[in-house]
């Protein structure tokens, strides 16, 4: 095939198409995440280590399904949530060892 043709012959390949008209959800998530790309999640878990209680706006986040708007935020809130239990579990023995 020369260059600029055009192919009409199912057989020549398989290509994936980059913007679908017929369905839409195909390009829901061609835009950037926020937070430099990261995404809200992974921001709140690099934050927390600064600041833990970002950790837990993350993980109200995660309970009232933040990801539903964009699935791509679910693994970094998935991993707030997981470090605000472990901070919580680390504070409650500190006290208990402090005040026991």
């Amino acid at each position: 095939m020369v260059q600029g043709e055009v192919c009409c012959y199912k057989d020549c390949g398989t290509y994936a198409l980059i913007k679908d008209v017929e369905d839409p959800r195909l390009t829901m998530f061609d835009r950037p995440l926020p937070c430099f790309g990261c995404g809200i999640g992974w921001c709140s878990f690099l934050l927390g280590f600064l600041c833990p209680v970002i950790w837990y706006v993350a993980a109200a986040m995660h309970i009232f399904k933040y990801y539903h708007r964009d699935p791509r935020e679910r693994p970094g809130l998935t991993a707030c949530s997981f470090m605000a239990i472990v901070c919580t579990v680390v504070v409650l023995i500190v006290l208990a060892v402090v005040f026991i």
